[in-house]
């Protein structure tokens, strides 16, 4: 089956209130193999125009009713009309009207009486520059559009080679600190076993001691009396336990920095997703306890029960360090106009951590929600647009909201939204597939 496309054939609306005039002209087009339209008077042929969208008008000036140049300024005052070429033809020599209908939109004169073939050169010659024109617009939009689109794409490959950047430093800086605390962490942790036995059997000699020799020496006595043995001995054990105690929490730390980091940036792997959350709070421990910018903020986290997914860690831990950074800092400017915002003694700062999975769509959910200041709607609107920040010179680059969503949308075919209500808290809300 041959489909022959069908061309729309020119079409130029006549509009004069001789008939005789209309006759001569719609012949001459005609034989051009154009299509003639026809009106008599100017409120016709606004109507017609509107729904006949005509390539070219040829229009009286002297007509009856509303003349041409009332016509033409109407026509021009349509947005749907407004870019039709208009042709006036009229029988005046006076140069002020000619000049009147040049201004207000009409691209040609045609003076009356006409010849035949002038007017038909002249209709050719505007229809040809009326087509250039219309192509030329569609080729400035096409590449408009074709820049814009180059535009983001290059706005997407810097947030990309800064995030890759920015992870690979990070994971070079965590790999390094981790190696120089494990070390140490690892010797002290030897001697203090060494310590601790060494301790045991001191303390059992004095002991054997005093039961042995119960009268000692004086200057012996003096001693222990100043030194407090029966304190120092009930305090070694404790100072001891405080030790490990310290280990563990150095320890603690170093893993938290190796999850938090993880830079599997060439492939996907499977991770727990509340590894990543606590690995992030530990090392925002610092921040969240009591500040002279605020006071301690409670975390609260409920977690469902969720499988590990298929996803790139270290940028999820820093899509969780944003967000939850982000809240801190929030509780920061609060805490500075507690007074404004009129907050109750026993007010508690809090960030809830909320994760849950919906089986049917195998998707995971997470949810860091806070109640410090909240944000205005039209900053809410903006919060993903790169270098757009509301922190002060020095303190926000604008990028941490913009990366952590490429993260989610791009890397991870998720989705990241934000609702904030101003003076009532924010809540960002993630869904990953499984």
């Amino acid at each position: 089956m041959i489909v022959e496309s069908v061309v729309k054939p020119i079409r130029i609306l006549l509009v004069d209130d001789n008939p005789n005039n209309l006759k001569v002209l719609s012949e001459a087009i005609q034989v051009c193999g154009w299509k003639a339209l026809m009106a008599t008077d100017g409120e016709a042929a606004i109507e017609q125009t509107e729904y006949a969208r005509p390539d070219l008008i040829l229009l009286d000036v002297m007509m009856p009713g509303i003349d041409g140049f009332e016509t033409c300024r109407l026509l021009k005052a349509n947005a749907v009309t407004q870019n039709i070429p208009i042709i006036f033809m009229t029988a005046l020599a006076d140069a002020t009207d000619k000049v009147k209908g040049l201004e207000i939109g009409a691209v040609d004169y045609i003076t009356k009486p006409f010849q035949q073939e002038e007017v038909i050169a002249r209709l050719k010659l505007h229809l040809k520059i009326s087509h250039l024109t219309q192509t030329l617009e569609e080729r400035v939009q096409e590449r408009t559009a074709e820049l814009t689109q180059s535009l983001e794409q290059l706005k997407q490959t810097q947030l990309q080679l800064i995030q890759s950047e920015k992870m690979s430093i990070l994971g070079q800086l965590v790999a390094g600190i981790g190696h120089e605390i494990n070390n140490p962490i690892g010797f002290i942790n030897v001697n203090c076993s060494h310590i601790e036995q060494y301790v045991k059997d001191l303390l059992l000699l004095v002991s054997l001691q005093q039961q042995k020799l119960p009268d000692s020496d004086p200057e012996i006595e003096e001693l222990m009396e100043e030194i407090d043995l029966e304190y120092l001995k009930e305090d070694l054990p404790k100072l001891l336990g405080s030790m490990y105690q310290g280990i563990s929490r150095l320890k603690e730390i170093s893993l938290s920095l190796r999850t938090f980091a993880r830079a599997d940036i060439s492939s996907k792997v499977e991770f727990q997703i509340h590894e990543g959350i606590n690995s992030t709070l530990m090392l925002l421990k610092h921040r969240l306890k009591d500040q002279s910018d605020h006071p301690g903020i409670k975390v609260v986290t409920k977690y469902g029960e969720l499988p590990p997914i298929n996803c790139y860690p270290g940028q999820l831990n820093q899509v969780f360090m944003n967000i939850i950074a982000n809240a801190i800092d929030a509780f920061d400017e609060l805490h500075k106009n507690r007074a404004k915002h009129e907050l109750a003694a026993d007010y508690i700062y809090a960030i809830t951590i909320t994760t849950s999975i919906e089986r049917q769509q195998k998707t995971v959910t997470i949810c860091i929600e806070d109640n410090a200041l909240g944000m205005l709607p039209e900053v809410q609107s903006r919060i993903f647009e790169q270098s757009f920040t509301t922190k002060p010179v020095g303190k926000g680059t604008g990028l941490g909201l913009a990366i952590s969503h490429q993260i989610i949308v791009d890397k991870h075919n998720g989705e990241i939204n934000c609702s904030s209500i101003f003076g009532q808290g924010t809540q960002f809300t993630m869904t990953l597939p499984v």
